[in-house]
């Protein structure tokens, strides 16, 4: 999987970013590791889950 930036997470709808953080966390599962593959899935996963984080509603 390549890396999702938080730029492109950005300019994802909320229902791609929920589909791309399966996809990044089935990469990092299947990724060996302290692999190139094992971090980018996980430095995507929290591109993706910061990016998710901002539009969580305010209480």
């Amino acid at each position: 999987m390549k890396l999702v930036s938080r730029f492109e997470a950005a300019s994802r709808s909320t229902a791609e970013l929920h589909g791309l953080l399966s996809e990044a966390f089935n990469a990092f599962a299947a990724a060996p590791r302290g692999s190139q593959q094992h971090r980018d899935a996980l430095q995507s996963m929290r591109n993706i889950e910061a990016e998710l984080a901002t539009r969580a509603p305010k209480l």
